[in-house]
């Protein structure tokens, strides 16, 4: 049916679409300055952070929202046709981010949108990757495989940073137009080589369950989106009532979405799979890991580009593309540790690498927590190295456990829900570091840029404004490597300045200096909370059971008590049974209909 060499090639172009989605949710966090230059706008303006935010998140929002029901549908129709259709998109929608004609607030609504519909094409490409990949290698090679796939998909998270902080400073339609050749290429390889090679599921399209899924998810993460911007006179928004109105009102629907699910015919969110521990004890792993290390590279960013390299002789213009540069150990430690790992988790299973990964990760956050602010580069490095290290270990052999675990007709739900779980944790853990900081800094910081403010010659007047701006600010001035004295102070109040004392305050040493206090207290409360989270993925990944995949008879995965004579649950029996006999009968088309999980799985419990 395939040459010996399709799932190599169904490996290389799965795992170029997902690194190029994954590089595209990271880029623009380097090249923002370049791109708010160039469309003519202050990000930092009053009214522009909610701007400055959707341009980040709005990506990461679509597809944590989107990947489900196109794995769903991908199980349906076809997880090639769904996967080859994502990749047009993206490269579509890539085209148009980089040819508005437009400028100013028109310009960055137009970036949003186009954004947001690129992340289309990238969830359409994430929820049925790993399905694919599933489809294609057998038990004994899926970990290396799925932990190539896996490690790229992470390594490109933090290859955007350098990616972008070298293609900004030269022209910002770069950083979307890098993706237009690589798209292109992938789009035609994939509709050339790429074929149906699963169980296709028929089933009727659960629009109610879409529907409230999407509301409900959407309502959750725009209030945590929202939730850390300033509001009134406080320095988040947490308060806001249109924020608890969100977060409350999202729960609300998804609890509504959980009640459609266990009722209707053909869900689109597959509850039942929470039956097989492997799959639920993995998918909580996953969850904190990302909750975890989802907002690490925030605070290592601002940590770098606000306190770190200007300290260290980089002029602030600089401190973006040097700061992704300096955080390539931790791109390291994924890259020797995923596919070493994964290839391991084919022999030996994943509870004791994903276990040991979620603890060394741990220890990496307990070591940075450790370090003075102003550290020596090789244990910074290190450090990273270490985190690099435990979270490659771990990745590569969870997914493989995850999509071990899943009957083969819902590979590509099965793999839509647990990108689902990823993709949140990530919106998710930003709105968590980010409010943790944001607490640090609020105690110590206004107090202190006021007294060294004042200490320079700076009226009481604008020193007491900058004091009072919200923490979030600050952090945004840091990350988006602005000079932050001179953005928040002004040209104005330093017009009134001798010039050696201007050229202090807009120097390298003095702002680094000043906030090093209050960050390394935000720093403290981000990591530990960092830590907490590693030791609960630990455990949960240990509570996954031995060595296990769908049809080996095992029975090691499952949780649900109904087991027959051999030890498995005597629904997958009849799923393995009936997909057997499906593929039996379709020696010359093996995407062919296999039989649905049984109907107590499908409606209601009587």
């Amino acid at each position: 049916m395939a040459s010996p060499h399709y799932k190599w090639i169904a490996l290389s172009n799965t795992t170029l679409g997902v690194l190029m989605a994954t590089i595209n949710a990271s880029i623009l966090l380097i090249a923002l300055p370049d791109i708010f230059r160039g469309v003519g706008i202050n990000p930092l303006a009053p009214g522009n952070t909610s701007l400055l935010l959707w341009l980040i998140m709005g990506y990461m929002v679509v597809t944590a929202v989107l990947v489900v029901s196109f794995g769903r549908l991908g199980d349906m129709y076809g997880r090639v046709k769904m996967y080859n259709a994502g990749f047009a998109v993206f490269t579509v929608f890539s085209i148009l981010l980089a040819v508005t004609w437009l400028q100013g607030v028109p310009a960055v609504m137009w970036l949003i949108v186009m954004r947001i519909l690129q992340g289309v094409g990238g969830a359409m490409l994430m929820a049925n990757s790993n399905a694919i990949i599933t489809d294609a290698f057998g038990v004994d090679q899926r970990g290396l495989a799925l932990g190539l796939n896996q490690v790229a998909g992470i390594a490109g998270s933090f290859l955007g940073l350098i990616i972008g902080g070298l293609l900004g400073p030269i022209d910002w339609r770069l950083v979307f137009l890098v993706s237009v050749p690589v798209g292109v290429f992938g789009t035609a390889w994939a509709y050339l080589k790429l074929h149906e090679n699963g169980i296709r599921q028929p089933a009727r399209l659960d629009w109610w369950g879409n529907i409230s899924f999407a509301v409900g998810l959407i309502a959750v993460l725009v209030g945590i989106t929202y939730g850390i911007q300033p509001y009134g006179g406080h320095t988040m928004g947490w308060g806001n009532p249109w924020v608890l109105a969100a977060l409350v009102g999202g729960a609300v629907v998804l609890g509504l979405f959980v009640v459609v699910e266990n009722r209707v015919a053909d869900p689109m969110f597959e509850l039942s799979l929470f039956r097989i521990r492997a799959f639920t004890a993995g998918n909580l792993a996953s969850l904190l890991s990302a909750i975890g290390r989802g907002g690490l590279m925030f605070i290592l960013i601002i940590w770098l580009q606000g306190i770190w390299l200007p300290r260290h002789g980089y002029s602030f213009v600089d401190t973006p593309l040097w700061a992704g540069i300096y955080m390539l150990p931790l791109t390291a430690g994924f890259l020797v540790a995923g596919p070493i790992s994964g290839a391991i988790s084919d022999r030996r299973g994943a509870r004791l690498l994903a276990t040991g990964g979620m603890v060394v990760a741990a220890l990496s956050f307990g070591w940075l927590l450790l370090l003075p602010v102003n550290f020596y580069y090789w244990t910074f490095a290190l450090a990273l190295l270490l985190n690099g290290i435990g979270m490659g270990l771990f990745a590569a052999p969870n997914r493989a456990g995850i999509m071990n675990a899943l009957p083969p007709n819902r590979r590509g739900v099965g793999a839509g829900m647990s990108t689902t779980f990823q993709n949140s944790a990530m919106v998710l853990s930003i709105g968590i570091f980010f409010s943790l900081m944001v607490t640090g800094l609020a105690r110590t910081l206004p107090a202190t840029l006021s007294a060294g403010l004042t200490a320079h010659g700076v009226a009481a007047v604008d020193a007491g404004r900058v004091a009072n701006l919200p923490p979030v600010s600050v952090l945004f001035a840091s990350l988006l490597g602005y000079n932050p004295v001179q953005t928040l102070l002004g040209p104005a109040a330093l017009a009134k300045l001798p010039p050696s004392d201007a050229a202090y305050l807009t120097g390298r040493g003095f702002f680094p200096a000043l906030i090093s206090g209050p960050f390394a207290d935000g720093l403290a409360v981000a990591f530990g909370f960092a830590i907490v989270a590693c030791l609960v993925a630990a455990m949960a990944s240990a509570l996954r059971g031995g060595k296990y995949a769908y049809g080996d008879g095992s029975g090691a995965g499952y949780g649900d008590g109904n087991m027959n004579a051999t030890g498995v649950g005597a629904d997958h029996a009849a799923i393995a049974a009936s997909s057997a006999v499906s593929a039996a009968s379709g020696a010359r088309d093996r995407w062919q209909p296999a039989a649905t999980f049984p109907p107590q799985h499908r409606t209601r419990p009587k």
